[in-house]
């Protein structure tokens, strides 16, 4: 099992209320009130209950305006991960350690590169077995990771899902033009370009045995997840235990 420590430091308290999409109030345990950053612009159902513990983590940067993050909020027996700045780092650090086999065995590693129709999306993590072009003339040639697989290029695009639906981790938890513009781009990379495209579910939570699309918030998404899966794109749902010290990959979900 692949384990992740967080490094900020954590405070434990209560849930107030979401005041708006980006600010939360929340009460320390110690009885002191914050106003705390909110990096999560879903609907957050399932995981936005008053009077829920939840931990908040505290910025070095003393520049920040807020310098806490709400970072997950405790729904039952299970610590739910609400900060979308965690996945796409996360995932990146479980490919480099090869803890998902799917994505394993490509030479380098990189993220937010550019790609797509129009060349102005980014994905989140590519996987290559090309080394990627110098910055400078003067830098050193890249260093591969491990010797190249001899598979295409993968693009893996993270999702945060932390909506659970039954026993269901569900995406997404609201209509979302980006994600099915996202899901096209995926399309075409295998269908046009003969490439790997991977979605990875980044399900931050251990109360819930399958993934699933949330047709019932949005109806598109869920026939372009459908069309993607046909396509061959492949489908990664990843259950990660958060606790205040640490994040666990658990395991890969089964797809409904």
């Amino acid at each position: 099992m692949t384990t992740i420590k967080q490094t900020l430091p954590t405070s434990k308290g209560t849930l107030i209320a979401r005041r708006n999409r980006f600010l939360a109030d929340v009460e320390l345990d110690d009885g002191g009130k914050l106003t705390v950053m909110c990096a999560n612009t879903g609907s957050m159902k399932t995981c936005l209950e008053p009077g829920r513990p939840v931990i908040v983590s505290e910025s070095p940067n003393e520049n920040r305006k807020y310098r806490h993050t709400w970072e997950m909020i405790r729904m039952g027996n299970t610590w739910v991960n609400v900060n979308t700045g965690i996945p796409n780092s996360v995932v990146t650090r479980f490919i480099d350690a090869d803890a998902i086999p799917q994505l394993a065995g490509y030479a380098f590693v990189r993220n937010e590169v550019k790609y797509g129709r129009e060349g102005r999306s980014r994905i989140d993590v590519l996987l290559t077995n090309d080394a990627p072009p110098k910055k400078r003339k003067k830098d050193p040639e890249p260093v591969p990771r491990c010797k190249p697989n001899g598979k295409p290029d993968c693009y893996v695009e993270v999702k945060n899902t932390s909506m659970r639906a039954g026993s269901h981790s569900v995406f997404p938890d609201s209509v979302t033009e980006r994600g099915q513009k996202h899901l096209e781009e995926m399309i075409w990379l295998v269908r046009e370009q003969g490439l790997r495209a991977a979605m990875v579910y980044f399900c931050g939570r251990t109360d819930t045995e399958a993934f699933r699309p949330c047709d019932e918030i949005d109806k598109r998404y869920g026939e372009l997840f459908r069309e993607a899966i046909k396509a061959g794109v492949e489908v990664i749902p990843l259950q990660v235990k958060f606790t205040p010290t640490k994040l666990e990959l658990v395991k890969v979900l089964p797809v409904l």
